[in-house]
């Protein structure tokens, strides 16, 4: 490490700057050789001598521009900075950011504190929850820019798409469409409407009640497409239109499809997504921060969880810049857990149960969500054909299949939430869009949610967990997907005000599914017909990319027993689905221990063993059916 002498004295500096300066702006002091010298007298040029100049230099122009064109055309090197463009249409476009070893980093130029902050007095923590007359309401993604969607467009299927149309319940009346919440659990997450799940209660507490404490569950942020599909996926769209680039011409609305190029990653957050994760922490903060001076009153700092995925640990990460401000460091600790096949992990149950990945167990929604794409989509399908031209001399009429056409509005959803705007999004009307939430709802309901037979089973652990710090005494037995290594007190503390765990939404609604909020499962089993009226399962309001559910922890004057809340997505759930809680249309609230007993209840009766190992088979269709996520019985 240099002195602070040779920093200011500059010879660090001139080390590093001199010879990119020497580069930029030629030093004129240095001494020429003999060899070097400028001649003392000039040449003369004739008339001939500028003509013949001006003809080679003009002929050295134009080759320059031809050598360029047919680097271009063949794929020649053309430096670092430049990405080469795609042959043929569906062609992988990425762009490698940062560098691998960029030439221009001087850590020691660059430090991230110099000193000297200025004046850092704090204020207040903020408390939202409890001071504002109202809470602020999330309505949209502000960077994401909507298409311009027709409602309905004429077609030779115009029965079929009416059929399709009264389909879609009444409610609907009341929820003007936006593109933005048809997308299912693509959806950026809102606040859902008033009512949404039957409380019209809003978040903040009843009268005369405080907020004494807060568990806090959320999803990951918008992410690229996963590496896997069981059915659609966006990367299998462009790899068919890249290997049948030859055969066909695309016109109309499909025109941009020549041109186009698939520019998706996998897996990782979005910028869109770090700016949700961000924005989440920042309005946590504002409406529980008050919840931070129990910390200071017992020195203590808070312990946050988070699973190992890049996605997941991003999305941690970027919750606590929000939360706490950067740099976060000292003011908490953040958990990250392993999700990794053997590891038993919470967040990630499916990585310990055999059954969860078992063929004709747990993957049930596939031929519902099959033959409701081929009904809602069949005008879709013969639409978006027929601006498909096959090439002179190719036999045949290109056709995409419906798979594809539902692969086209699943890219809709992944090109908005990574770049911004999607080519795709016009392509459907509104119908179609409700069409393809619907599909959405189906795959959750039938794999991770009241549909599924291992629902229950794989959000047992959380429920343990919840429980363990609602009652304040550690898991005796960890005899389903927690981790034993993982819950000392310094890890997992059982007496804290505020809990923050990051997870996927297919656990989300596993957790939703063990605690039996068996209002969110009215209207099910759904069927594959149609959309049923006043379904109250919607995965856009229930799981969307960084949804939140948020455990209410209330005093109350009206009553010496402590209260809890359940509150997703801004939307106040019911808990009298739940035994031993009361009915509580007004405010949803249920006493904690009661809460506990029931709790308690379902984690007696649910079976690890036999849910996740059990030799057990689902019937094919509607001969068996669950509204709980319980397997069939032995």
């Amino acid at each position: 490490m240099e002195s602070k002498q040779d920093v200011e004295s500059g010879s660090v500096y001139n080390d590093v700057l001199e010879p990119e300066r020497e580069l930029l702006l030629p030093s004129r002091s240095h001494s020429l050789d003999s060899s070097e010298a400028l001649p003392t007298t000039a040449t003369q040029y004739t008339l001939v001598h500028l003509v013949y100049a001006f003809i080679g230099g003009v002929a050295l122009c134009i080759g320059a521009r031809f050598l360029l064109d047919i680097s271009t055309v063949v794929g020649l090197p053309q430096g670092d900075l430049t990405v080469q463009a795609p042959s043929y249409p569906g062609s992988t476009e990425v762009h490698h950011f940062p560098p691998a070893s960029p030439t221009n980093v001087f850590p020691d130029l660059f430090p991230t504190s110099v000193g000297y902050p200025g004046g850092t007095p704090t204020g207040a923590e903020p408390a939202l929850i409890a001071t504002a007359p109202s809470l602020p309401i999330q309505v949209g993604a502000a960077q994401l820019v909507p298409p311009k969607i027709h409602k309905h467009i004429h077609s030779a299927h115009d029965d079929v798409e009416e059929e399709v149309k009264e389909s879609y319940h009444h409610h609907e009346a009341e929820r003007p469409f936006n593109l933005f919440r048809s997308w299912g659990n693509l959806s950026p997450w809102y606040s859902v409407p008033r009512g949404a799940f039957g409380i019209e209660g809003t978040a903040e507490p009843p009268s005369g009640c405080v907020v004494t404490a807060l568990h806090l569950l959320h999803r990951h942020g918008a992410r690229y497409p996963t590496a896997w599909s069981d059915y659609g996926g966006p990367a299998k769209f462009a790899t068919r239109l890249h290997e049948s680039a030859t055969q066909w011409e695309a016109t109309g609305k499909l025109a941009f499809l020549n041109e186009w190029t698939y520019k998706l990653g996998e897996e990782v957050l979005t910028p869109f997504g770090r700016q949700q994760l961000y924005d989440l922490g920042v309005s946590m903060r504002l409406k529980y921060g008050f919840l931070l001076k129990n910390f200071t009153e017992t020195n203590t700092i808070p312990v946050f969880r988070t699973e190992s995925q890049d996605r997941m640990l991003a999305s941690a990460l970027n919750f606590a810049i929000g939360f706490f401000g950067y740099p976060f460091e000292g003011q908490y600790q953040q958990l990250i857990t392993i999700e990794a096949n053997g590891f038993n992990n919470t967040f990630a149950p499916y990585k310990t149960c055999p059954n969860a990945k078992a063929a004709g167990k747990a993957d049930r929604s596939r031929p519902y969500v099959r033959q409701w794409v081929a009904l809602y989509l069949a005008d879709a399908q013969e639409r978006l054909s027929s601006a498909m031209i096959g090439k002179a001399g190719v036999q045949g009429e290109f056709e995409w299949t419906v798979e594809e056409v539902f692969e086209m509005m699943q890219m809709c959803a992944y090109e908005t939430v990574a770049l911004g705007y999607s080519k795709f999004c016009e392509l459907f009307t509104e119908e179609e869009w409700e069409g393809f939430n619907y599909a959405l709802d189906l795959t959750f309901w039938y794999d991770s949610a009241f549909g599924s037979p291992v629902a229950r089973i794989q959000g047992l652990g959380y429920l343990q967990e919840l429980v363990a710090r609602l009652t304040h005494i550690p898991i005796a037995t960890h005899n389903s997907s927690t981790n034993a290594t993982l819950h000392a007190p310094e890890t997992f503390p059982l007496d804290h005000a505020l809990y923050v765990d990051a997870t996927h939404e297919v656990v989300v609604l596993n957790v939703i599914t063990a605690l039996n909020l068996s209002t969110l499962a009215a209207g099910g089993p759904l069927p594959a017909d149609h959309i049923p009226n006043n379904r109250s399962f919607r995965i856009s309001d229930i799981a969307p990319f960084a949804t939140n559910m948020q455990f209410q922890l209330l005093s109350c004057a009206s009553t010496p027993t402590p209260q809890i809340r359940i509150i997703i997505n801004d939307g106040v759930v019911p808990l009298h689905g739940i035994r031993t809680c009361p009915y509580d249309a007004k405010y949803g609230m249920c006493p904690v221990p009661a809460f506990i007993e029931a709790q308690q209840e379902t984690i007696l009766r649910t079976d690890w063993t036999w849910g996740c190992h059990g030799d057990w088979e689902v019937p094919p269709g509607s001969e068996w059916n669950t509204t709980t996520g319980e397997p069939p019985q032995a």
